[in-house]
């Protein structure tokens, strides 16, 4: 087992927002889920250290409510990477194992790749292993110096670079594995001697190199897992990106996705082969999608959606906390919010399932059960049950359960008077 440290605790100036920069979201989830998460998910680690600074209650507080083997440590003031990793020193005084360094605003890393660099420090024997990436155009990032047989030597800024430096195309990717006991005397060795007066994390390759301990470079094989958030429009470029690796993910499982630039799927979206996704479809949250199901054009699906197989869900339909069994179909303009579902219904044109309560604040169930027929136009008022293959007419109001094979019509009675119009 290791430990991670994850550096969370700046502004992000750029962003030019009063939400925290690892708080911002790709898919309803914040920059640091996506990392938390990418270590957790490697089974590797059994705790993560969290180093927040900038409005950090707010870091906490979602922590706190979102992951059990994490913490958080504060960083106040903030004097660079290398102070902020120095502050998990009390909590890992005597801790003899590895940690792994990684930055909160880097969503698109995968657990795979931590993987590989853990595995890669470990086959190694080495002491100190930093991820690099090769960049065509390696402007603003650290270069990466090795020696002659490979190993690391150092990591040099691009404003501290000489101009030989500056032509190495091979880069720090931020991503550090120590082995704690042998590296982290160094963080009470760090110097503010740089053009930015802070304690530089990459500097203590260089320290780890004068103690003869052996420092090395992994090779990151797909530079988009570094792709760091410091604008909304890197935030943008991110969503792009993951999205791009989700559609293509469930292509590649037989799902039929008409239009992938135009399709969004959450990473914790499941689809069953034979799908059909339409263009302009939006899928957040978690939702569970059987198969030979068609979805869109302008569907939305909010989460804890389950369709079971061979469902249709619309253009412009709405779904949200709702499980619909087979053979069911919600073909246009309709809304379903907490629902149950069941097995061939139809759900007529412009039906909405009314679950919220604006006074109470309480969201209640809609349960339609198999068979079952809604016509256009109507709106079941929850909690309400429609039994068994009862049928709803058009433009009902439906406020009380229907029994199984009833019609329910709420509609006043047509009048038709003849002559009215030339009349006027």
């Amino acid at each position: 087992m290791l430990k991670s440290i994850i550096l969370a605790a700046g502004k992000g100036t750029r962003m030019k927002s009063e939400t925290p920069k690892v708080l911002h979201e790709i898919f309803n989830k914040p920059l640091l889920g996506y990392v938390i998460e990418g270590v957790n998910d490697t089974g590797l680690a059994d705790e993560n250290i969290v180093i927040v600074g900038h409005q950090a209650e707010k870091v906490e507080e979602y922590i706190e409510a979102n992951y059990k083997n994490a913490k958080t440590v504060l960083q106040s003031p903030q004097l660079g990477t290398g102070h902020a990793v120095s502050m998990a020193l009390p909590l890992l005084n005597d801790y003899d194992g590895e940690v792994i360094i990684l930055c909160g605003d880097t969503p698109l890393i995968t657990s795979e790749t931590i993987k590989d660099f853990v595995e890669f420090h470990r086959q190694e024997k080495a002491d100190l292993t930093v991820m690099s990436a090769i960049f065509d155009n390696p402007t603003n990032y650290g270069r990466i110096i090795r020696n002659s047989d490979g190993s690391l030597n150092s990591i040099v800024e691009e404003k501290d670079a000489t101009a030989e430096q500056k032509r190495v195309n091979e880069v720090n990717a931020g991503i550090y594995c120590l082995n704690w006991s042998k590296i982290k005397p160094a963080f009470k060795d760090l110097k503010t001697n740089n053009a930015q007066g802070e304690y530089y994390l990459t500097d203590i390759v260089k320290w780890a190199g004068g103690k003869s301990l052996k420092t090395m470079a992994y090779t990151l094989k797909n530079n988009e897992e570094i792709f760091g958030i410091n604008s909304k429009a890197n935030l943008a470029e991110a969503s792009k990106l993951l999205n791009k690796r989700i559609v293509k993910k469930h292509l590649d499982n037989g799902v039929t996705i008409i239009d992938p630039d135009t399709t969004w799927i959450s990473p914790e979206t499941e689809i069953e082969p034979d799908t059909i996704i339409y263009p302009s479809c939006y899928i957040e949250g978690k939702n569970k999608i059987g198969k030979n199901c068609k979805i869109g054009p302008f569907a939305h699906l909010r989460g804890d959606v389950v369709l079971e197989d061979n469902v249709k869900i619309g253009n412009f339909v709405e779904v949200k906390k709702t499980t619909i069994k087979s053979n069911t179909n919600a073909c246009h303009l309709t809304y379903l919010g907490d629902s149950e579902i069941g097995s061939n219904v139809n759900i007529g044109a412009g039906t909405i399932t009314a679950n919220y309560n604006p006074l109470t604040k309480v969201k209640s169930k809609t349960i339609i059960k198999d068979n079952a027929k809604i016509g256009s136009n109507s709106v079941l008022v929850a909690p309400v049950t429609i039994e068994e293959g009862a049928n709803v007419g058009a433009v009902g109001v439906i406020t009380k359960n229907i029994p199984a094979w009833a019609l329910a019509i709420t509609r006043s009675p047509l009048k038709i008077i003849e002559g009215w119009v030339r009349g006027k």
